[in-house]
């Protein structure tokens, strides 16, 4: 059975490729399940994790273990997260396995101003991963 934080019917996990291109970003967002990345190629991924505490995490994906980087990093549910490739002309290809499954209703990508008075201790890191909605 799923947990009071899920809603509906779904599966037991999801999971999906996903390619971010440098200049591009994956939103400040959050789940109610865990997620798992996982660095498949291309350069180095950052991932910024807001917990539920407030505290700030950044994490890289990629292959240079010897440097930190990782090659799989479990996001646990009610952590914001945003992405970035930060290597001029550089992509980063992961994976995104999610369970129980996703669905868009555990799903939140609130706007910036929400963010920001939530955490004004991030205020750069928010602006700039972030949409300002009109």
């Amino acid at each position: 059975a799923l947990s009071d934080t899920h809603k509906g019917d779904r599966n037991a996990s999801t999971a999906i490729y996903f390619l971010l291109r440098h200049g591009e970003f994956s939103a400040f967002h959050l789940l109610a399940s865990d997620e798992v990345l996982h660095f498949y190629d291309g350069e180095p991924l950052h991932v910024y994790e807001i917990d539920a505490a407030g505290a700030m995490r950044v994490h890289t994906l990629g292959r240079d273990l010897a440097r930190g980087q990782q090659f799989a990093l479990v996001i646990p549910g009610g952590s914001w997260f945003a992405l970035r490739c930060e290597v001029p002309g550089g992509f980063s290809l992961i994976g995104c396995t999610v369970a129980p499954g996703f669905d868009f209703e555990d799903f939140t990508l609130d706007d910036r101003a929400v963010l920001l008075e939530r955490f004004p201790q991030h205020a750069q890191m928010i602006h700039e991963m972030t949409f300002e909605r009109g």
